[in-house]
């Protein structure tokens, strides 16, 4: 089952401190915005309070009458822009038109006191405007009449004031948002710097896992914060667990081996004297199948320690690799004729690689015997040195035998599994080359021939001189 991945704890910090920062640019927009306009109309308020106060000192009674002194130079100038029209009206009693214009909205239904401008807002030709509104009392005792003035401006400069303020902040903000966004994206990324540092040194110690059967190395961090040194502590506590396991497994596989060589071969021994000295065919049938069951398990046996060998540190050195494998396929020529099989070597000449002879010759004799075996009487069995490219030589074995089923080519370096129920193999041999493949910094593959066999082998680094012949 694969694992699931996680959220990106990056990512996790960036969206939980920018997020709140993006809230706060756009909320202190709005209330910039709301601001400017709270001031532009305070600006307008004053204006109209002071147009309609000089408005209304230049209506003076007249017996029972009025005497407008408001020049048409000064009607102009308050209706010059459309845009920003500032308009008026003079009516008495109030609701009553006498100067101005006649569209100005009444106010709404509140008392008004006499002397002290009111203001409100309202629509005219469908525009909003603020109004601002004084009465005043006139005339006699006997004959007091009430004169309303009023003075609207319209609301566009407020807006257009609003939206000047509103730009001239915005910019500045977004500068400080941006410096800031980026500080904090510096900030985060320092701060995870040490989980890179222990992510990087736990992938190059699982890298160096995989070309060698050492333990995992203790993670060390110098510098870091107390949450990493306490994941650090955390994981070399399971890495040292790991560790004294894997010493206990080997330590008893290997002294398990070692005392199980002496009586297997002693077993060997007796049983192989008794066949000679029987002559009862019943009792010659189950000593063979004693010294096979005891052959079978002397090979296992083998295998183990050679297993447990593979998986300790070695010092490798430079090799001719075909010499040594032309040196393998003739120690073996002599059990591949009396299994009927043809066996040869095709490739380099000389080729120089860095490995270990005792292992690499270990690794050979597994494939050749795992051909022979498998193969069948009457195949040919070839061992093959090549340049695999990018550093690596090839060391393979190949047959034209019944070859397998690609569905189980990837089981075949598995420990204890076997591709067929022939009699012999314990399914390690084939695991102890994906060892030595591993110990020297190489990998192991197995490709179906054409049209049936299959070639098996493992791949080797280059020294770093190669030798021609």
């Amino acid at each position: 089952m694969r694992p699931i991945p996680g959220v990106s704890l990056q990512r996790k910090l960036l969206l939980w401190l920018l997020l709140p920062q993006l809230v706060l640019w756009l909320s202190g927009g709005f209330l910039a915005w709301r601001i400017a306009l709270q001031n532009g109309e305070k600006g307008i308020d004053q204006t109209l309070t002071q147009s309609v106060r000089a408005l209304a000192r230049q209506i003076k009674p007249i017996g029972d009458g009025l005497l407008v002194d408001f020049p048409k130079a000064a009607q102009d100038i308050l209706e010059q822009d459309p845009a920003d029209r500032i308009t008026y009206m003079v009516s008495s009693p109030p609701g009553r038109f006498l100067l101005g214009n006649a569209q100005l909205p009444p106010p709404p239904p509140v008392n008004v006191d006499v002397g002290e401008p009111f203001l409100y807002q309202a629509r005219v030709d469908d525009r909003p405007v603020r109004v601002a509104l004084l009465d005043v009392d006139y005339g006699t005792p006997q004959t007091r009449q009430r004169l309303r003035v009023q003075v609207a401006q319209s609301l566009t400069v407020r807006e257009r004031i609003a939206q000047e303020l509103l730009e001239q902040m915005l910019l500045p903000m977004g500068l400080m948002g941006l410096a800031l966004s980026a500080v904090v994206y510096a900030g985060v990324l320092r701060g995870l710097q040490p989980l890179k540092r222990l992510e990087a040194q736990i992938e190059k110690a699982g890298a160096r896992k995989h070309n060698t059967a050492d333990p995992l190395p203790p993670i060390e961090l110098t510098s870091a914060p107390q949450e990493v040194h306490s994941l650090a502590s955390t994981i070399n506590g399971l890495l040292e667990t790991v560790a004294r396991g894997q010493q206990k497994e080997k330590r008893f596989l290997n002294d398990a081996a070692h005392q199980l060589r002496t009586p297997l071969a002693g077993l060997i021994g007796q049983t192989e004297l008794a066949l000679h000295e029987s002559r009862e065919p019943a009792v010659q049938e189950r000593l063979h199948k004693v010294l096979s069951a005891a052959r079978r398990s002397a090979h296992l046996v083998h295998q183990l320690l050679q297993l447990a060998r593979s998986e300790s540190s070695v010092a490798m050195q430079t090799l001719d690799l075909p010499a040594l494998a032309r040196e393998v396929a003739r120690d073996w020529a002599a059990r591949a004729v009396a299994s009927g099989v043809d066996l040869g070597y095709e490739g380099e000449e000389q080729l120089a690689v860095q490995g270990h002879p005792l292992l690499l010759r270990e690794a050979l004799n597994n494939l050749i015997d795992n051909a022979l075996h498998y193969a069948g009487h009457g195949a040919t069995v070839t061992v093959r040195v090549d340049i695999a490219g990018a550093g690596m030589a090839t060391l393979a074995v190949e047959d034209d035998g019944p070859g397998m089923e690609p569905a189980h080519l990837r089981d075949m370096f598995a420990r204890f599994w076997r591709g067929s129920d022939k009699p012999g193999g314990c399914g390690l041999g084939l695991s102890i080359v994906e060892e030595i493949a591993l110990q020297h910094a190489g990998q192991t593959f197995v490709d179906p021939v054409l049209p049936h066999g299959l070639r098996v082998g493992l791949k080797v680094p280059l020294s770093a001189a190669v030798p021609r012949s």
